[in-house]
């Protein structure tokens, strides 16, 4: 469980949080439930995503179907020019973002501002995906959530793709992914290679 750093002193400090995981596990949940508890605690709050996530036009949504508005970005740089006096910056989808996305990140911390970001922290072929791997590196705090494979009744940490596709980002939902655990995705990763 995730709990908000403790301020002990009048000197402001930011930080760093990455939440992470698989498709289905409840990431953009917990990104939203953190900001709703920044709103309530009255800190100015600014959603960020990447503009190439076309499934909700300037929104973040869960798959419990809780949304939030947020800002589409081409670019991590463009955040940048975007904080204004927030005091929390919040990122879903980062695994989307270039590279300079952890510098942008470490700049805002820096600063003195809370950023929470979340991510897939492994492709569908189960490898580190893009800058997620560095953001967690830099965090102060990372949270790894989990899905239920339905297959094995185990965690899942792995999102399967259901077609044949290769490229490495193809954007979807349960009719292109599923979630499943170490066990079943080797499984049928071998049964793939085979074909």
């Amino acid at each position: 469980m995730f709990l908000e750093n403790p301020a002990y002193n009048n000197e402001q400090f930011g930080w760093i949080e990455v939440i992470c995981g698989s498709m289905f596990s409840g990431k953009t949940e917990e990104l939203i439930r953190r900001i709703k508890r920044a709103e309530i605690a009255n800190q100015k709050v600014k959603v960020f995503k990447p503009l190439i996530d076309l499934r909700s036009k300037n929104f973040i949504e869960s798959h419990d179907d809780t949304k939030l508005k947020c800002i589409e970005v081409k670019s991590s740089n463009e955040i940048l020019n975007k904080l204004n006096d927030s005091d929390v910056i919040a990122i879903d989808e980062a695994q989307f973002f270039d590279d300079q996305i952890v510098m942008v990140c470490n700049k805002i911390a820096n600063s003195g501002i809370r950023v929470i970001v979340a991510g897939l922290d492994m492709d569908y072929l189960g490898n580190p995906f893009g800058p997620m791997p560095n953001l967690m590196a830099i965090s102060e705090y990372v949270t790894k959530v989990h899905a239920i494979c339905k297959k094995s009744g185990n965690i899942a940490n792995y999102s399967y793709r259901k077609n044949n596709r290769k490229d490495l980002v193809v954007i979807g939902e349960k009719d292109k992914y599923e979630p499943l655990s170490r066990s079943v995705f080797n499984e049928k990763m071998n049964k793939n290679k085979k074909i």
